[in-house]
């Protein structure tokens, strides 16, 4: 199946009708093979289905696959990577 997420540069996002995505999660490089994922929003019409959680792991599949270390300064994204 695939992922209704966008991929680029440094987001991952669930496109909305308009230029604001439903759903994103943004990550930064902080280090040459660290990147930070520094904010995951969910618009409140699809919070409590997954989506945040959906979107933490696909950040982590798309750094991880590369090669980086993840950490986080978002604490959603950072309680997920503890658990």
């Amino acid at each position: 199946m695939d992922s209704p997420f966008i991929t680029e540069a440094h987001r991952i996002y669930l496109p909305g009708k308009t230029w604001k995505p439903l759903a994103e999660i943004t990550f930064e490089q902080v280090a040459p093979n660290t990147y930070d994922i520094s904010h995951t929003f969910v618009d409140a019409s699809l919070r409590g289905q997954g989506i945040a959680h959906a979107l933490v792991q696909a950040a982590l599949k798309h750094l991880t696959w590369q090669g980086f270390s993840v950490t986080a300064s978002c604490p959603y994204a950072k309680k997920h990577l503890k658990s």
